[in-house]
């Protein structure tokens, strides 16, 4: 796909997605503008950087698995107490032990960064590591506070995808957490970032699964447990997670990782399951739900042999796990010793656009096909 093919599709799945009028966006980031300074002030910045995962995990012989982690103070583990604790090296340490094998834990991910940094990103990281093996990306949240238009956001995302998967790497995305659940940030800047977040989150889904990848949303997964007990879930800044709360995104993300790896996964080979509001669906109404339900990943599919209909791609939505993984010094090498979601974390009902979207009797519904 084309550059110039990219930009047109980004332009038209955000606006889809969005579904606001130009008066509303400019009207919406002139709050923000004017809210974010406050922002800024409320919750500080109280750390001198993030620990440096780098390096190689596990200790298992072979030639190590590749992980390229990308994208912004999050995917870099600020907050985190030390390396250990970051989601590049939790994942990094399961992956190991899943497989069998060492993992090489490339991070080159900015505190701060936007998605139009990705591309300097990218290119640092290919000179030392040509072909990862997988590559995750978690990146948003700075373009919603620093009023970047999401067409520019998701069109810099799409291109460091397409790069990726040009080198012969499967790909991972994060999507933009919810930044309506940060308490410390007033209103109304809280409620328009919340729009904003899941409107970007949704767009990020659509263009990467266009694009070859995986997206896995982030959302609130850590509201609940931020209201609850805020020092335990966010860190001293209230604003990035704290350890904990880098555990519960891992856990979201690690079942991806490892299917993109084609490596087994507690979900490998498991039907969606309707009652938990998984379907194959087009992929805009997959990305919207998904937007809304943390710990969701979307990723391309086929139906009766066809990867699209009118509507765009086919994807399929699996409510990843959302529980924090084990220790990485006591984690075992079976599927089994991540729990899986509780019951009562299912919805009780399918979403309101599910019945029209979801492709009756579909091969599909039985057989996910990652596009990895």
């Amino acid at each position: 796909m084309s550059r110039a093919s990219v930009a047109r599709k980004v332009a038209m799945y955000t606006a889809e997605i969005a579904g606001v009028g130009a008066a509303g966006v400019l009207g919406g980031w002139g709050v923000l503008k004017g809210e974010a300074a406050i922002a800024r002030r409320v919750v500080g910045q109280p750390f001198d950087g993030a620990p440096d995962d780098n390096g190689t995990y596990g200790a298992a012989p072979g030639e190590p698995i590749d992980l390229l982690v990308l994208g912004d103070s999050t995917a870099k583990g600020m907050g985190a107490d030390n390396a250990s604790q970051t989601v590049g090296a939790i994942i990094a340490a399961a992956v190991a032990a899943f497989a069998g094998r060492p993992v090489r834990l490339t991070n080159v991910a900015v505190v701060g960064a936007t998605s139009p940094d990705l591309g300097g990103q990218l290119d640092a990281a290919l000179e030392s590591v040509s072909h990862p093996d997988v590559a995750l990306i978690m990146v948003g949240a700075n373009d919603v506070t620093s009023r970047l238009s999401q067409t520019d956001a998701v069109e810099h995302l799409a291109e460091a995808v397409r790069r990726l998967r040009d080198a012969g790497s499967p790909v991972v995305v994060g999507t933009c957490p919810d930044l309506g659940v940060i308490k410390p940030v007033p209103q109304p800047l809280r409620q328009l970032a919340r729009r904003w977040s899941r409107h970007l989150a949704a767009a990020q889904t659509r263009t990467v699964v266009e694009m070859g990848g995986r997206t896995v949303s982030l959302g609130d997964l850590l509201g609940h447990e931020f209201s609850d007990s805020p020092t335990v879930m966010f860190s001293k800044d209230r604003f990035h997670p704290s350890s904990a709360g880098y555990a519960r995104a891992a856990s979201a993300l690690l079942p991806s990782v490892l299917d993109a790896l084609g490596e087994v996964s507690p979900d490998t080979g498991r039907k969606p399951d309707r009652l938990r509001g998984e379907a194959v669906r087009p992929v805009a109404s997959a990305a919207r739900r998904a937007a809304r339900d943390p710990g969701t990943e979307v990723t391309g599919t086929e139906v009766k042999g066809m990867a699209r209909n009118a509507r765009g791609p086919w994807a399929v939505l699996l409510r990843r796990h959302r529980h924090p993984l084990p220790d990485p010094e006591t984690a075992g090498t079976a599927a089994a010793d991540i729990p899986t979601a509780p019951p009562g974390d299912a919805p009780a009902h399918r979403s309101d656009d599910a019945a029209d979207d979801t492709p009756p009797d579909s091969p599909a519904a039985h057989h996910p096909i990652g596009s990895d």
